[in-house]
């Protein structure tokens, strides 16, 4: 028995569907979009960040969050997570090319020593179908600084903008509510009140959601929500107590007898409160003394269709806390509650909630994963991408109060003092448990300690949240930390590093008392890792051995992550200065298609041929086969019927079939009418022929026109052009994220006797970056190869930074786009060739043979020869085979 439950822990702790559905929408992406709406697939690859263009904004990660968003979306219908699951795991209902899985590892997506059987997906299938709600409920787990905020408000703007669209689609939501979990929280979300549309929306579409959004704060008590009834593009945020269902606590005031009637003043037809919401809680009456409390606010959301609501839980939520306010439906003082009802509301006047999308910290809760989550981006993913400062973690034993400060302030302004950051002050906050603690013993020591050093002791600030010790000028300052104009430097705080409180200068955390709470030392920790500048800082965690050992273990229970785990992300990932070694250039000849139009002169009449025109093609037939079974006789009787009647046409008149004609063709519309008339047909008789079948209008008479009209000849006009492969960086040097192992420096292969010789081939920058270990095998084969003269990688570089790009049509948007190809390759015979190195199973994808066929086009006039290489082929690939 108890190996059976050793079994299926494994698998509730190791099960990470989230990141097989990701790769099942990766390697399938293509065939994915093809499902997704034209507009769609635009607000996508506006937002791409391997299609860049100017003012790119979404991060990766909230990308690929935004592209999970719409494949649940456009793809997967909303589909429950327990159903979507069922459908992976048996290859179904579009989860028919799913890749084999061996099994679900604890950090990684695959391993081998697990079996992913019909046991263990019974085991976890239990489990998911077990936190279903009665609506598509999502869990998005993104560490803290990656973007939550604007990546949910990019959420809700897709959905209004394809909502206009496709207004009757239930898939969209026509209105959303953000619930935040605090006050200091909400306050954070304002940041969507400023926001710039246009940096993940087309200009077009911004524009539209800028006249037509409207947004409202719920930030104070008592506040009305302002909203029309069944009304759209409406966009709520609330504090989460803003809209929870109470129970009452006190005697309803004259007001609320009024507006809330209940009990003894209730009139036979003014009963309507709790009777419309009698049902959702299935009770007839209110209870006297337990009368659940109906805020104005909750009956108002029950009004507005096509509701979808987004829960931030923010960073700060952890644990207990998290589970209960995600999972628990029946405790009435959670917000899972509060969403049930509502739900349960809308539905009841004929609409219904879209899904609920819960925006968390971390997937995990107590080192398990939620259920529900779609995905994941985590605290190292973060670190190693540089959305965050590095931590470095200091411990302490044996130290008292004062020397415990002595040395967190000697180490920190050996780091920092004389710095500035973004031309802000760093900033040191020492976390106290009590506020006596903070003004009667921490307060003390630091002046005295600052006095010593000559720093002033106006740089301190305290915030402990009682109004005798932090006055409103103290409030201020605190809001203003993050600015160039504050001169606060060193901190003393009481229970802010739960509060969603967001200080990107923040550079230290110092807890010397152990707090009541042992998360708290995980969330207070977390507070000084916001990323700063244009160089990844370090954040410092100053700790004794005694909150370091607690700040180990939350770690791994609430990100699966060890504070060594976080100490080697610096090693995953490292920033280079490339620098230019060659100004290089390539001689490219540009060919452009040019077309010259010119106006004829009329003479004769315009024959428009009307009794050659094959209308056959608009006809609406209805044919009647009837079989014939008499003895002796065999075949099938047939009549058919023309019904074009039925079709839906517009009726010109004279004037506005000119009109239309002479919009098109940019023409005087009395030149129009005079063609018209004068033609050997008449304008009646076209009249007649266009309100028969609409589409001879633009199928036939204005082509006519226009041959008449004008004469069109096209030409090609080469142009012969001098290519930068890269442009002159403002800094003097590009930065650059890279790999280690797939990174080549010129001052290894300089300093290396057998490899100098070769580099002389190569190297136009001081630093190649390789995006994968198969462009680094080619690289490696073809700078040895004897018939090889110069080769040179241009994938690391894109917009802004090179010249030397290839401009295509995207399949999907038919829109304009750049790609910038792998190498740049010179052989010892004059010959110039173009290199793409690319995954075997994506040289098919659309996209890429898009990519590939306007290449080829593009370099033919140039004389350049264009290869496509599969990464199978990369480490022996050769030129002349």
């Amino acid at each position: 028995m108890a190996r059976g439950r050793k079994s299926q822990s494994l698998v509730g702790l190791d099960t990470t569907f989230y990141r097989e559905l990701f790769r099942f929408y990766r390697e399938n992406k293509g065939l994915i979009r093809a499902h997704y709406h034209v507009l769609t697939r635009s607000l996508l690859d506006y937002n791409d960040p391997d299609k860049p263009r100017v003012g790119q904004f979404l991060r990766r990660p909230q990308f690929e969050a935004l592209e999970i968003y719409i494949f649940l979306k456009e793809y997967l219908k909303l589909r429950p997570v327990h159903d979507i699951f069922a459908d992976w795991y048996n290859r179904r209902n579009g989860f028919e090319k799913r890749s084999d899985v061996l099994g679900m590892g604890e950090q990684h997506v695959l391993d081998e020593s697990l079996t992913f059987n019909d046991e263990a997906y019974a085991a976890v299938f239990k489990r998911m179908k077990a936190a279903r709600q009665d609506y598509p409920n999502y869990i998005f787990a993104l560490t803290m600084g990656v973007g939550k905020t604007l990546l949910m408000a990019t959420c809700i703007f897709y959905d209004f903008v394809l909502a206009r669209k496709f207004p009757n689609d239930s898939l969209y939501c026509h209105n959303a509510l953000i619930f935040a979990p605090d006050k200091t929280v909400l306050q954070s979300l304002r940041e969507i009140e400023s926001f710039d549309f246009a940096k993940v929306l087309p200009l077009e579409h911004a524009n539209w959601l800028q006249a037509n959004l409207k947004l409202q704060y719920l930030d104070e008590a008592g506040a009305t929500l302002n909203v029309v009834n069944n009304s759209d593009y409406n966009l709520i945020i609330s504090n989460t107590q803003k809209i929870l269902l109470k129970r009452k606590s006190k005697a309803p005031s004259s007001a609320e007898q009024l507006f809330l009637m209940t009990g003894e003043n209730k009139s036979a037809d003014a009963k309507s409160v709790y009777d419309d919401i009698a049902d959702l809680y299935g009770f007839d009456s209110p209870e006297d003394e337990a009368d659940l409390t109906i805020n104005q606010r909750f009956l108002k959301l029950r009004n507005l269709p096509q509701l979808g609501i987004f829960v931030d839980e923010a960073h700060h939520a952890f644990g207990d806390t998290l589970k209960k306010d995600l999972l628990d439906p029946k405790k009435e003082t959670s917000l899972r509650f509060t969403i049930n009802a509502l739900a349960q509301g809308i539905k009841r006047l004929g609409s219904s909630m879209v899904a609920c999308y819960n925006f968390t910290g971390t997937p995990y809760v107590k080192n398990e994963v939620l259920p529900e989550v779609v995905y994941s981006y985590s605290l190292k993913a973060a670190i190693d991408n540089s959305y965050l400062k590095t931590l470095l973690l200091h411990k302490f034993s044996n130290t008292r109060d004062k020397e415990f400060v002595r040395a967190v302030l000697d180490d920190f302004l050996t780091k920092f003092d004389g710095r500035k950051l973004e031309g802000m002050q760093p900033k040191l906050v020492f976390f106290s448990p009590s506020i006596e603690d903070a003004t009667g013993t921490l307060r003390p020591i630091l002046e005295e300690e600052l006095s010593k050093r000559g720093i002033a002791t106006s740089q301190m600030l305290i915030n402990v949240g009682d109004p005798k010790v932090t006055s409103n000028d103290d409030i201020r300052a605190f809001n203003d930390l993050d600015s160039p104009a504050s001169e606060k430097r060193f901190l003393i705080l009481v229970n802010k590093g739960k509060e969603g409180w967001n200080c990107r200068s923040l550079c230290g955390v110092a807890m010397f008392r152990q707090p009541k709470s042992r998360v708290f030392v995980l969330q207070a920790s977390m507070r000084c890792l916001r990323a700063i500048g244009d160089q990844q800082e370090e954040g410092q965690v100053y700790l004794t051995n005694e909150n370091a050992e607690i700040l180990n273990d939350e770690l791994q229970q609430n990100f699966r992550l060890t504070v060594e785990d976080l100490k080697r992300s610096k090693l995953d990932s490292q920033e280079y200065e490339v620098r230019i070694l060659k100004k290089k250039k390539i001689s490219l000849t540009r060919v452009r298609h040019l077309y010259d139009c010119k106006e004829k002169e009329l003479g004769e009449p315009i024959d428009f041929n009307l009794d050659s025109w094959d209308v056959e093609r608009y006809r609406i037939l209805h044919t009647e086969e009837r079989t014939v079974l008499q003895p002796g006789k065999k075949g099938t009787q047939q009549r058919t019927t023309d019904i074009s009647y039925i079709r839906e046409q517009r009726t010109w008149s004279p004037y506005t079939l000119v009109a239309e004609i002479a919009r098109y063709l940019c023409a005087s519309p009395l030149k129009i009418e005079a063609l018209l008339r004068d033609s050997r047909e008449g304008l009646d008789a076209l009249v007649a022929k266009v309100n028969q079948f609409n589409e001879l209008l633009y199928d036939k008479v204005i082509p006519v026109l226009f041959e008449a009209l004008y004469e069109v000849t096209n030409y090609d006009k080469p142009e012969h052009i001098d290519v930068d492969l890269i442009n002159e960086p403002e800094k003097g040097f590009f930065t650059v994220h890279g790999d280690p192992h797939k990174t080549q420096l010129f001052s290894v292969w300089n300093a290396d006797n057998q490899c100098r010789t070769l580099t002389d081939k190569s190297f136009h920058l001081d630093t190649y970056c390789f995006d994968s270990d198969p462009e680094q095998d080619f690289f490696l084969n073809v700078i040895r190869q004897d018939d090889i003269q110069e080769v040179y990688f241009t994938g690391m570089l894109t917009h802004g930074q090179t010249d030397f790009r290839i401009n295509y049509i995207d399949p999907d948007t038919h829109g304009v786009r750049s790609y910038y190809p792998d190498f740049l390759i010179l052989t010892k015979t004059g010959d110039w060739l173009v290199v793409e190195v690319k995954a075997k199973n994506k040289m098919d994808d659309q996209d890429v043979l898009a990519k590939q066929s306007f290449a080829e086009s593009m370099l033919k006039a140039s004389k350049i020869k264009y290869y496509m290489v599969a990464h199978t082929e990369a480490a022996r690939w050769k030129h002349n085979l």
